[in-house]
């Protein structure tokens, strides 16, 4: 049976990936655009997209339209973030617009974030399983 704080709940998970999505729009890659927000206690405690390092030219591709090596994730690019801010990411949940690829599971894992929602799947699931296999709830909302 689905309770009224699981309709609630669902309409937040929904807002927030549509304000990942949105904050994607940054992201100065070609290819593909992707947004993550962090939230704790209903609350943004930081925001990431795909690009470049600091300092770097926000070109994500090279000539042959391939992504640099070096670009970081939308995820990675939030968690890191939140080592520099001080916050803390125990119990809070990931947004993201595109499921997680394994590295960035990783850093998931490690950040103590409980629960990943993603609006897009990707053809590898390895990020995916592994969160699972690390008892991270991992939910798909199409958008």
């Amino acid at each position: 049976m689905i309770t009224k704080q699981d309709k609630k709940q669902d309409l937040l998970d929904y807002r927030y990936l549509r304000m990942a999505r949105i904050w994607a729009e940054n992201s100065y890659c070609q290819r593909r655009q992707v947004g993550a927000l962090v939230v704790k206690n209903k609350m943004i405690i930081s925001d990431g997209y795909n690009g470049t390092p600091s300092g770097f030219e926000n070109i994500c591709e090279d000539e042959a339209g391939v992504t640099k090596p070096y670009v970081l994730h939308a995820e990675a690019n939030a968690i890191t973030k939140l080592a520099r801010s001080g916050n803390n990411s125990e119990d809070s949940t990931l947004y993201v617009t595109a499921s997680p690829c394994i590295e960035c599971a990783k850093l998931i894992i490690q950040a103590g974030i409980r629960r990943v929602v993603y609006g897009e799947k990707y053809r590898l699931t390895d990020g995916i399983d592994l969160l699972e296999r690390a008892g991270i709830e991992v939910e798909y909302k199409e958008l």
